[in-house]
């Protein structure tokens, strides 16, 4: 390997990358938080390792071309001063010389990709139920491992148990403990989904709130994860949450909140949000949620166009300009998970509720495991009150979002047949696809 004018004669694969590669090994640091600097050709692979490489004045040509910044100083100068703008600014003011780094999120309609930088951005994708949130979250998360950066994703509702390159900790029966996630994302190629189905509703938040605590001790001392990311945020971060301007950090970086509404998480957690990613038919209103949410005015202008489910719109706080485009999903489908569905917590206005043709009941069922067991409990009447109104495939295809048990309920719903073979048949078609 040339360095300058002398050559240096090393083994076969080893450079001053797969050196630094094993230094931050056995630190537990990761090369997207080192900046390297250099000045001959034996640094090249040192710096495309690394986050950001610089070249100081003085250096040979090839790696001035090559290096995201270059010092206006020669030599040990040009070290000092690169020195000076780490600790006055952490190379904020270079963000855009790194662009290298950053995710396809997708492309828009003249085939430009749209990228999202890997720092600096605090995110907010909304949109309801069923409009591909999921899959842009898998597809960006997938990107952002492949490149080495590690995340940690909160699931409060086991929507991801199934995702990979990630370790699941926690099931439906147990939360886990913060120190069982602290000791996955203390290698820093591993990553972390927080199983939360364990943990009740009422609970999320302050169990939440513990688990942030020890995130921020790691971040603080390793820079790691380098994304956060909170699924169904409102579970996590509920807008009737009044701790939530002590939990949330007062300088949040690199935060991905995913919710079906605005409206509903804590103001708190909203305010820190620059970009707005936004999925489905009325993005307007997604919008208008978030700017009641945290007392602004919402932006003026013309409605935002209705998407189908493999778009979306990127909107940048405070910028007003608006890019529509096309999702670039996961190599691997996302899979719908129905543990959530099974044995999960669904929010307040998606559960069954059986009231009976006087409406004298008001029993609801959070999941499909439980509407099994009410559905074997009630009165015939009650049964039979809302299997002739068609309530039940309404409820399989709105709230479960499954087309195929809708599809076998509305069957049994039209044969008109006697309470207790309905009941069994409509239990049999539940108990084929999910295990309840």
């Amino acid at each position: 390997i040339f360095n300058k004018d002398a050559v240096m004669v090393l083994p076969p694969g080893v450079n001053k990358a797969t050196g630094l590669a094993a230094a931050l090994d056995e630190l537990h640091l990761s090369p997207h938080n080192v900046v390297a600097v250099g000045d001959a050709e034996n640094d090249h692979a040192l710096l495309q390792a690394c986050e950001c490489g610089v070249a100081v004045a003085n250096a040979v040509p090839m790696l001035r071309e090559r290096a995201d910044l270059v010092t206006e100083a020669a030599r040990g100068e040009g070290v000092t001063q690169l020195i000076d703008r780490l600790i006055a600014t952490d190379l904020a003011d270079v963000s855009r010389a790194l662009a290298r780094h950053d995710v396809l999120l997708g492309r828009d309609s003249g085939g430009a990709d749209v990228r999202l930088s890997p720092y600096g951005h605090n995110v907010l994708l909304a949109g309801p139920s069923g409009v591909g949130k999921s899959t842009l979250t898998n597809g960006l998360l997938e990107r952002l491992a492949d490149r080495g950066y590690q995340f940690c994703l909160v699931d409060p509702e086991g929507d991801h148990e199934a995702f990979r390159p990630a370790v699941v900790l926690g099931t439906a029966q147990k939360a886990p403990e913060p120190a069982e996630v602290m000791a996955v994302l203390e290698v820093p190629s591993q990553n972390a989904i927080v199983n939360l189905t364990g943990v009740t509703l009422d609970e999320r938040p302050r169990v939440f709130d513990q688990l942030l605590a020890r995130l921020q001790e790691l971040r603080a001392l390793a820079a790691r994860p380098h994304w956060l990311v909170l699924d169904e945020v409102h579970h996590l971060l509920p807008a009737t949450w009044r701790p939530a301007s002590a939990t949330i950090p007062s300088r949040p970086h690199n935060l991905l909140m995913v919710t079906i509404d605005p409206g509903l998480v804590a103001p708190p957690a909203l305010q820190a949000v620059d970009t707005l990613l936004l999925k489905g038919p009325d993005p307007s209103a997604l919008v208008d949620r978030f700017a009641q949410a945290i007392g602004e005015t919402p932006p003026p202008g013309r409605r935002l166009p209705a998407l189908t489910p493999d778009e979306a719109l990127w909107w940048r706080r405070g910028n007003g300009k608006v890019n529509r485009f096309t999702v670039e999903p996961p190599r691997a489908a996302h899979r719908r998970h129905r543990r959530k569905y099974a044995e999960g917590e669904l929010i307040e206005e998606e559960r069954f509720t059986f009231r009976g043709p006087r409406g004298q009941l008001n029993l609801r069922a959070e999941n499909l495991r439980v509407f099994v067991r009410m559905a074997d409990g009630v009165d015939e009447e009650t049964w039979l009150h809302h299997l002739r109104l068609g309530h039940y495939s309404q409820w399989f295809r709105k709230a479960i979002k499954d087309d195929t048990l809708a599809a076998e309920a509305e069957a049994v719903e039209r044969a008109e047949l006697p309470a207790a073979e309905s009941r069994a048949r409509i239990r049999e078609a539940v108990e084929r696809r999910y295990a309840v």
